[in-house]
């Protein structure tokens, strides 16, 4: 795995070069990813407005600020996304802030098509669920923690939909952008948060 990992390091973006590829794709009428078509152009085209959004509107908390600035050593988080993916435009904004709040953290953004075999080491269920934090020892880049898709409370959103609904479709799709809207990021920084005073333990 550790080649997969600086292969994706080599390859991944810093969050500012991450979305002006986004944007210099969607200007070209493309989506990142291997595949394309006009749904996951008009998700870019969302997620954009999603992101830029977040952008002025996610505030990390002083708790978490404390916490991240307190790390032990120096991390990079290195996450696996795609630009038309919504749950990737919901919590890639959150984690940006955090890693800007301590100066120990690197963040990486690397596309998970261009990445497969390293996706493969963190799938969900089996499928490749994005956005996939993973979190490196930056020493001896080694993985010591993952996470995501989403955090607790959406996935739980996502699961009871579909025990209800059989299927995740366009209202499900709707009802976990509310349920973000309505988090404003706090579950996120919270969880990785967490996480990482689990390494530390």
């Amino acid at each position: 795995m550790i080649k997969a990992i600086n292969e994706a390091l080599e390859n991944g973006f810093s969050y500012a070069n991450y979305r002006k590829k986004v944007t210099s794709l969607i200007a070209e009428g493309q989506s990142t990813g291997h595949t394309q078509s006009p749904d996951l152009l008009h998700y870019s085209e969302l997620n954009e407005t999603r992101m830029n959004r977040l952008e002025k509107t996610i505030s990390i908390s002083e708790e978490v600020k404390a916490k991240l600035q307190n790390l032990d050593k120096k991390y990079i988080w290195l996450v696996l996304a795609e630009g038309w993916c919504g749950d990737a435009a919901q919590i890639v904004p959150v984690i940006h802030k955090m890693a800007e709040a301590t100066d120990k953290v690197e963040l990486k953004i690397a596309l998970r098509d261009d990445n497969d075999t390293l996706m493969q080491h963190f799938l969900t269920n089996g499928g490749k669920a994005i956005p996939k934090l993973i979190i490196l020892d930056a020493a001896a880049l080694e993985v010591v923690a993952d996470w995501g898709p989403r955090p607790q409370g959406a996935k739980q959103l996502i699961l009871d939909y579909k025990a209800t609904h059989g299927v995740v479709d366009e209202t499900a799709k709707i009802e976990l952008q509310k349920w973000y809207l309505h988090d404003k990021g706090i579950s996120i920084q919270n969880e990785i948060v967490e996480m990482h005073v689990n390494i530390l333990a």
